[in-house]
């Protein structure tokens, strides 16, 4: 898939790595950039076309499909965390929540998005998922939940639509220096690195990316003995 004169969507595309991705993107040469937020005037990058999208409501999914009937790369980035264990109290509704945006918001997406995806030869779907896919810990206990689920998601799109020729990309990253980690004492990596790295694996045909040193030692010890998964959830 090449980001040169492709369409590109880009969900919660105002801040974060969103923004990254869009700023890559056109810089790559993009024909379109779609970037979606659920107040589109805080779209501010010049270049790109702010789409009104709150990946949690049906209504703005099917709008942005009607509207964007050129997209030939969906980039499934909008999420939130939320602190919290699995036994701390309001942890079934934090989980909903995150469930809601993190998981259902990339599947609605990708069901809605799929055929226009095949329309215009199969492009590709770029899942924004975290080294919390594999590990868990109390301190984000329900966010990891919800991205082991869109792993999941992205294995079985992947599986899904190699008949129609279309790429999916799952991309694997730890703390990146946006908003959503503001507060985290931990080792951040630069949104625009983790971009540039998640693309060029896009451009080369990949199907899995991990964007960072943490995630590459993460991935590594899943198959290790005791797994490092283990290790991290005794902490």
């Amino acid at each position: 898939m090449q980001l040169h004169n492709a369409t590109v969507f880009i969900t919660g595309a105002n801040r974060g790595l969103g923004l990254a991705f869009a700023r890559e993107a056109l810089a790559r040469g993009a024909r379109k950039v779609y970037a979606g937020a659920r107040d589109p005037a805080s779209v501010t990058l010049a270049g790109v076309e702010a789409v009104q999208l709150d990946v949690t409501r049906p209504e703005d999914v099917a709008a942005a499909v009607q509207r964007c009937g050129d997209v030939t790369l969906l980039v499934n980035n909008a999420g939130i965390a939320e602190l919290g264990a699995f036994l701390a109290e309001g942890s079934e509704a934090a989980a909903r929540r995150q469930l809601e945006t993190n998981f259902f918001g990339p599947l609605r997406l990708s069901q809605a998005f799929a055929p226009v995806l095949a329309a215009h030869g199969g492009g590709a779907i770029l899942n924004v998922l975290s080294v919390a896919s594999w590990v868990n810990s109390p301190l984000l206990a329900a966010y990891g939940a919800s991205k082991s689920a869109a792993w999941a998601l992205t294995n079985g799109l992947r599986h899904e639509l190699r008949a129609q020729h279309t790429q999916v990309l799952g991309m694997h990253v730890g703390f990146v220096d946006t908003d959503l980690t503001r507060g985290f004492d931990a080792p951040k990596s630069d949104p625009d690195v983790v971009v540039r790295r998640t693309l060029d694996a896009l451009e080369a045909g990949a199907e899995e990316v991990l964007a960072d040193e943490v995630t590459q030692h993460v991935k590594r010890g899943l198959s290790a003995e005791p797994g490092v998964y283990l290790s991290v959830l005794a902490r």
